[in-house]
């Protein structure tokens, strides 16, 4: 049976490496007709091929174990190791890693000493001390060889560029599977003898490294890529300390033995004994299986992001300034990291609840009014957590996120991932982001990343909002100032009318003249005197008081007043009686027309109209301008000195909201760009014996 088996061995050697010897010499043909003279190591890769095929050529005819083939071998090894000395000038680093040459040549001097072994072998082939221990120099020579071109061929690959990696990757994938399994094969063979099984797939190996060299060397080497999974890096890490784990057993099993008794079996049902302990821990503990995958590709996996491009571009984005707002420039700056195609901007409003305000690239998905539950922001803001979506419509949220995130998120397939941005343990923003190209779940590097510059983004929103609200308290004070100004000279202005129209009482000698001029300066002095009363409304002391406001009459004269200038109209659904301050009611309502009168077409109406709805007195200005778009309205309208009108001061809306809610009601704005505006006043409606107390200022 043994014999069958050796047989059988012998004609799978010869097969792979007939096949192998092919593969080299049709690999370095082919190489001799690609014109890529820019490639230093093509005329060293050829040469070894061209060797390597011969040795293959050598195995097939006389076997693995022949002096032959073990010469050969030697060839082979030396043509190799010059190639790789050659890699070395891919990007320059032979002139100045000067110190590679003596270790290359060192290699080449430990393979030059193998036909002095195989001498020794042969010479003393009928003294077996002597040839066991010329044996065991010429696998430890091979081990030797093998492990110093794997140092070499590491320090190659990882101190290059990133351009330089991708003209070296596939030659360095070739060369490391040839010295690998060389280690492999040398270490069982020092350790247990020659393995036939072992020798025999060596052909096989040649045509995978063979393969990989050729990818390397061609013009289009670019379109071919290898990325392992992280999945696949874990896996065969896993499996590389249980072959290491088994070398050691071998190894330290045979020492036992050599020292006589049963030490070498017990060791090795010790060692089995102890694995399977190990195996049933590791298997179920999925926490602990993740805990070793996150260490293992954190310390020991080249990291998927260039920190420091992802720095300078990050900076870049958010300082690029210009036209585009820094709402938009948080969203890409984000979406850049993941490679996410557009973004979404939530931040919260004056309530507290978290709204869109800002989208990039993304025009067409529909975001509610509160875009974000409070339980899902408290939720944010306790863990620091990034919400992955798909983990949320799969139900496996670690969080118990699924109960409070809208559904408009789960139904949309594009929305991937929900950023939190903290600034000092307080959640400032979210960004959402769309689904990349390539999508795939967040590993700790991405949310390690995304953290980072969450918080970082949420410090520039900060200080911005900082620098708004300083802004505006500056200009509240300058306008104040102004109105201070204003309203000194207005009562200078009041006080002499009112001088001028007694002392014309006194001396005006004309009756007609006189009656005329006391008409006029009265008037003025009333006109003045209301204007006085309006602005001291802003002023600390400033109180208006509520009573029964016919709307529907308010209406009329509101459109009575305007109708000469342009077409208003008053629609009465229901005549009603609010509980308001007629004139501040009279004076919002007089900006809010006003404001629709300027958005419309000179022909287009204005419409007011009065209804009754719920214990409420609704009236509605409607206009057909140019509407408004809903960051605009979101953002913008309601706050002071931020105008869509050139010249405009910013006031008037934000006047009209803060007097209707001074008396107890709401106002309400729903505008469509290209449509209209709609602006709803909601007041409590007026009840027999209900008291009037007195109107908050402003």
């Amino acid at each position: 049976m043994s014999e069958i088996a050796s047989s059988g061995w012998q004609l799978a050697s010869f097969g792979a490496h007939l096949l192998a010897a092919l593969a080299c010499a049709g690999a370095a043909l082919w190489l001799a007709g690609v014109k890529d003279s820019d490639r230093p190591d093509r005329t060293a890769t050829m040469a070894a091929l061209s060797i390597t095929a011969g040795w293959c050529v050598i195995v097939a005819a006389l076997g693995p174990q022949s002096p032959s083939a073990s010469f050969g071998e030697t060839v082979r090894d030396i043509a190799w190791l010059h190639v790789l000395y050659r890699l070395f000038e891919v990007d320059g680093r032979h002139r100045s890693l000067r110190p590679i040459r003596p270790v290359i040549a060192a290699l080449a001097f430990v393979e030059g000493l193998q036909p002095a072994v195989l001498l020794v072998r042969a010479e003393f082939a009928d003294t077996p001390p002597v040839a066991a221990l010329a044996f065991e120099i010429q696998a430890m020579f091979n081990m030797l060889v093998a492990i110093g071109a794997l140092v070499m061929l590491h320090n190659l690959y990882a101190g290059a560029t990133g351009a330089a990696r991708q003209v070296l990757r596939w030659s360095a994938i070739g060369l490391s599977a040839l010295w690998l399994y060389d280690l492999n094969l040398y270490t069982v063979t020092y350790l247990g003898g020659q393995s036939a099984q072992l020798q025999s797939l060596h052909g096989l190996l040649v045509m995978f490294a063979v393969c990989a060299i050729a990818i390397g060397l061609s013009p289009r080497r670019a379109r071919a890529g290898l990325k392992p999974s992280r999945a696949m890096a874990f896996q065969s890490l896993s499996l590389l300390v249980i072959a290491a784990y088994l070398l050691f057993m071998i190894a330290f099993a045979q020492w036992l033995d050599a020292l006589g008794g049963d030490f070498g079996r017990l060791a090795q049902v010790g060692f089995v004994f102890f694995g399977s302990m190990t195996a049933l821990y590791w298997m179920p503990s999925k926490r602990l299986r993740d805990w070793v995958r996150v260490t293992v590709l954190k310390n020991l996996f080249q990291h998927r992001y260039d920190y420091r491009a992802e720095w300078l571009r990050f900076n870049q984005t958010v300082g690029r300034g210009g036209t585009v707002p820094l709402t938009e420039r948080v969203i890409r700056a984000l979406a850049d990291i993941t490679e996410s195609p557009s973004g979404l901007l939530l931040l919260p409003d004056e309530t507290g609840a978290f709204v869109h305000v800002a989208r990039w690239q993304w025009p067409d998905i529909a975001v509610p009014g509160e875009a974000l539950s409070s339980g899902l922001a408290a939720l944010m803001t306790k863990e620091s957590y990034i919400v992955e979506m798909d983990e949320v419509r799969a139900g496996t949220g670690r969080h118990g996120e699924a109960a409070v995130i809208g559904d408009w998120l789960k139904s949309d397939p594009r929305c991937w991932a929900l950023v939190p941005l903290l600034h000092f343990d307080r959640l400032t923003g979210v960004v959402l982001l769309s689904r990349p190209a390539e999508s795939r779940r967040l590993d700790w590097e991405d949310l390690d990343l995304l953290k980072v510059a969450g918080q970082q983004l949420a410090s520039y929103l900060a200080e911005q909002q900082t620098q708004q609200a300083l802004m505006d308290a500056a200009r509240f004070d300058e306008f104040n100032r102004r109105m201070a100004f204003v309203l000194h000279d207005i009562k200078n202005l009041a006080s002499q009318l009112g001088l001028l129209a007694r002392n014309a009482e006194k001396h005006a000698d004309n009756p007609a003249f006189r009656a005329d001029m006391l008409v006029t300066l009265r008037n003025s002095s009333e006109k003045l005197t209301t204007l006085l009363a309006r602005l001291g409304r802003y002023g600390a002391g400033g109180g208006d008081v509520r009573s029964e406001v016919d709307l529907a009459g308010l209406a009329n004269r509101l459109a009575q007043r305007h109708t000469a200038n342009h077409p208003v109209s008053a629609i009465i659904h229901a005549p009603c009686m609010a509980h308001a301050a007629g004139e501040a009611l009279e004076q919002a309502l007089s900006h809010l027309v006003q404001n629709a009168i300027e958005a419309s077409d000179p022909r287009a109406a204005v419409l007011l109209e009065v209804s009754a709805e719920k214990g409420s007195a609704i009236i509605q200005v409607v206009d057909s301008g140019t509407g408004m778009s809903a960051e605009f309205v979101r953002n913008g309208l309601f706050k002071p000195f931020v105008s869509s009108k050139n010249g405009g001061f910013g006031i008037g809306a934000f006047e009209a909201r803060e007097l209707v809610r001074a008396m107890g009601g709401s106002l309400e704005v729903d505008s469509r760009e290209g449509l209209g505006t709609r602006f709803v006043i909601r007041l409590p409606l007026a009840e027999a014996g209900m008291p009037y107390p007195e109107m908050e200022a402003a």
